[in-house]
């Protein structure tokens, strides 16, 4: 392997981490439970880090979290934006996950359809 082909896989192992971690303006919690797990959030999680990537997002976090006790929603996304309610999503499929972020993260409109609860 070439050492520029070694230095674009660690600047692009190192943007997929940035979106994992630091300061964000909107965050994004994908319930990674059992539950999860089995209804697809590995491949909602994909969908969602790819689709950030795709806009060069770099103020979205994406991170992981348990069981949230809504095993018939699952998976739920949770999006979480300062000043704003929590807005909790049901039945996030990859393709939910890219309008998500088209529309909620990008536009500022929450997608209705698949809301489960709002948190003030």
């Amino acid at each position: 392997m070439k050492l520029e082909e070694l230095r674009k896989i660690r600047e692009k192992a190192q943007q997929e981490l940035g979106l994992r971690e630091g300061k964000a303006r909107i965050r994004v919690i994908i319930g990674m439970g059992t539950s999860g797990i089995a209804a697809g959030a590995r491949e909602t999680l994909r969908a969602f880090l790819a689709e950030i990537e795709n806009r060069n997002l770099t103020d979205v976090l994406v991170t992981q979290t348990g069981e949230k006790g809504l095993a018939s929603q699952e998976p739920v996304v949770v999006v979480e934006e300062p000043g704003k309610p929590r807005v909790i999503y049901g039945m996030v499929t990859p393709e939910v996950a890219k309008r998500i972020v088209a529309e909620h993260i990008v536009n500022g409109v929450v997608v209705s359809e698949y809301v489960v609860q709002v948190e003030e």
